[in-house]
């Protein structure tokens, strides 16, 4: 275990949603640190789809995710936010000086003022193909995510799912790839319908193939990873040469220990207040996908839109005996000082 980490706020989760409410908060200068399960920011925009485009982002006609995800990061660095990855939340424990003891799954320790949940669906991890071996090769040969499209090109893939992650690598690919191949258990899929006319126009144009069926073990010679086999919806059973094994099954979410800290839940959502995005304990703060209260949308903007009066809620919460000023960034000296753009 380690010392405590003394701070004016924890925010749990970082993806798009808690990022900007470091932005929020620096702005009313208040710094904090932030948790998350995943490796690095960004939440489902950096694990899920980097390069799939959003185009509902204010005065960003067109935004990549991961691109969003850099430029909040670009954003906030004014605040220089810490964030501690890799780690879950285990433990939240209010005391009765108004602060939380927060503890996380590597043992880091925080004595925290206010807290803000911003955990998305919970924490997550991706579906793994579950075959015997895949962790062995797993960031190498078999991949739960694309990092850099650059590194499948002319190369031999295999590509698992269903749903738009799925599809939307196979058509990025299939123009770069040497072979590609995609398996789906179904011969259904839930991903978007103009995607999916466009995967079969590809089989029926020799571009790729499409094999319904499901992964039996993956092909090694040696300790050398050649591919996969894969066991046919019509019994019979393919051998699949492979560079990379792409695999898109999404992610797992759970609520996890979120649910254990005494918040009121409604459908495995965590209720708040449309004043302040509070929770049903004071000081503990909720948004994004997490949160639910009537008219709740689950979008990118509204998820903004709540971490900036969750901001203003916090600053009550932590000085309630200063007085709250709304002041503008085009025209306060004070915000300007603190995004280091004052004359």
């Amino acid at each position: 275990m380690t010392d405590q980490i003394h701070t004016e706020v924890v925010i749990i989760g970082a993806g798009p949603c808690g990022l900007f409410q470091v932005f929020e908060l620096g702005l009313l200068g208040i710094r904090g640190h932030l948790i998350d399960s995943l490796a690095s920011p960004g939440g489902q925009c950096t694990e899920l789809y980097p390069d799939k485009p959003i185009y509902d982002i204010p005065a960003l006609p067109v935004c990549g995710a991961q691109e969003l995800v850099d430029r909040l990061l670009q954003q906030i660095k004014p605040f220089e936010p810490e964030f501690h990855l890799g780690q879950e939340v285990l433990e939240v424990t209010s005391r009765s000086d108004r602060r939380f003891d927060v503890v996380t799954s590597q043992g880091v320790r925080f004595d925290a003022g206010a807290i803000v949940i911003a955990a998305g669906l919970g924490s997550f991890q991706s579906r793994k193909l579950g075959v015997p071996g895949c962790d062995i090769f797993e960031g190498k040969q078999l991949h739960y995510r694309v990092k850099s499209a650059d590194l499948y090109r002319d190369k031999d893939l295999v590509i698992f799912g269903g749903g738009d992650s799925a599809l939307d690598w196979v058509l990025e690919f299939a123009p770069t790839a040497s072979s590609l191949t995609l398996v789906h258990r179904r011969n259904e899929f839930r991903a978007a319908p103009a995607s999916v006319t466009r995967m079969r126009d590809l089989v029926a144009q020799g571009k790729i193939k499409f094999i319904q069926g499901i992964a039996e073990y993956l092909l090694l010679e040696g300790e050398n990873f050649k591919g996969v086999r894969v066991k046919g919806g019509d019994g019979a059973t393919y051998d699949l040469v492979a560079d990379h094994v792409l695999t898109f099954f999404g992610l797992h979410p759970k609520l996890g220990p979120v649910a254990q800290w005494g918040l009121e839940l409604e459908r495995k959502a965590l209720k708040v207040d449309t004043e302040k995005y509070q929770t049903s304990v004071p000081g503990i703060f909720a948004i994004g996908d997490i949160n639910t209260y009537p008219g709740k949308k689950k979008l990118i903007l509204s998820g903004f839109h709540e971490a900036a009066l969750a901001a203003f809620g916090i600053q009550a919460w932590l000085y309630p005996e200063k007085k709250q000023f709304l002041q503008y960034t085009t025209t306060s000296p004070i915000m300007q000082k603190r995004l280091g753009v004052s004359p």
